[in-house]
C-alpha cells in the first residue's frame, strides 16, 4: 500500500486500486490550483503503474465531491492571458484524467460544482449519494462559461437541450433525476453507501479486460471529438466572459455575500 498525505489532496492505492480524496472540507473540497496539479501528476503516476487498474474519485466528508475552482483564486486576474490560461490548465488536467488508461469512478456525495462537475464528467462511472447536487450555477454566481470541450463533454453525456437547461436556469441536478437522464448510473441512500459501493464496483471493472476498456473508452472518447472545433476555437467566449466587467461583479458579490448586479459587459 502507497499513500500520499495529509494534505488537500490525498492519494492512496490498495489491491491494484488508486483513490483521490479532494480534501478540504471546510472549503466544501474547492479546489485549488495546486490540487488540479497534483491530480494531473496522479494521473501520470497511474499511467506507469501497471499494477493499478481503476481508480475512485471522491470528496473528504458527505457535504461535497467538489465545489468547483475556489474563487478566491479568481482574484489574480487580470489579463486575457490569465483567463486563457486558466481554461487551457483546467482542460489540460481534465483531458489527462480523461485519457487515463484505467476506468475511472466518481463517487459523488453532495456539491459537484463547476470544476467538481467537470471532473465527474471527465470519469467513466459515476454513482451519487442520494444528497448529490451536480451543475454549474455560474450564470447566477461569477458569470463565466466553460471552455467548448466542456460543453461538448457535457452534450455528449446529457444532451445540448439538457445542459443549456442547467446552465440558464444555474439549478443543481439532484441525485434521482441524475439516475434517470443517465448522468450517474447508481443513487446510494448516504456517504458510507456510497463508499462501499465505489469500492465494490472499481474491484469488479478492475478485474476485466484493461484492454477491452480502455479501448472502448477511448473509442468513445474519439467519436465525440471529431465533431468538436479545435482547442482555440472558444478563445472569444472565454474573453467576453471572463475579461468582462460582470465577471469583476461576480467575484465581488459571491466573496461579500450579495446577489450580482449583472449588466451585461
Amino acid at each position: 500500500m502507497a499513500a500520499d498525505g495529509p494534505g488537500d489532496l490525498l492519494y492512496e492505492v490498495q489491491d491494484g486500486i488508486a483513490r483521490v480524496t479532494f480534501n478540504r472540507p471546510q472549503a466544501r473540497n474547492a479546489m485549488l490550483f495546486s490540487m488540479y496539479e497534483r491530480l494531473a501528476g496522479i494521473c501520470g503516476e497511474i499511467e506507469a503503474d501497471r499494477g493499478i487498474r481503476a481508480l475512485v474519485l471522491t470528496g473528504a466528508g458527505d457535504k461535497a465531491f467538489a465545489a468547483g475552482t475556489d474563487i478566491s483564486q479568481f482574484r489574480a486576474f487580470h489579463t486575457p492571458e490569465d483567463a486563457l490560461e486558466y481554461e487551457a490548465r483546467i482542460d489540460r488536467v481534465l483531458g489527462v484524467l480523461e485519457r487515463l488508461r484505467v476506468p475511472t469512478i466518481a463517487a459523488i456525495a453532495g456539491a459537484c460544482t463547476g470544476g467538481g462537475a467537470g471532473m465527474a464528467a471527465c470519469c467513466d462511472l459515476r454513482i451519487a449519494a442520494a444528497n448529490m447536487r451536480f451543475g454549474f450555477p455560474i450564470a447566477r454566481t461569477l458569470g463565466n462559461c466553460l471552455s467548448v470541450a466542456n460543453y461538448a463533454r457535457l452534450a455528449a453525456l446529457i444532451g445540448p437541450a439538457r445542459v443549456k437547461d442547467m446552465v440558464f436556469t444555474a439549478r443543481l441536478i439532484e441525485a434521482e433525476e441524475a439516475r434517470a437522464i443517465g448522468l450517474v448510473s447508481e443513487v446510494l441512500p448516504d456517504a458510507a453507501a456510497l463508499a462501499g459501493r465505489a469500492d465494490e464496483l472499481a474491484r469488479l471493472v478492475a478485474g476485466h479486460a484493461p484492454l477491452t476498456l480502455r479501448a472502448t473508452k477511448e473509442a468513445l472518447r474519439r467519436i465525440r471529438d471529431r465533431s468538436a472545433p479545435p482547442g482555440d476555437a472558444d478563445h472569444d467566449l472565454l474573453l467576453m466572459c471572463y475579461m468582462s466587467a460582470d465577471f469583476r461583479e461576480g467575484m465581488d458579490a459571491f466573496l461579500g455575500k450579495r446577489p450580482p448586479a449583472w449588466q451585461g459587459e
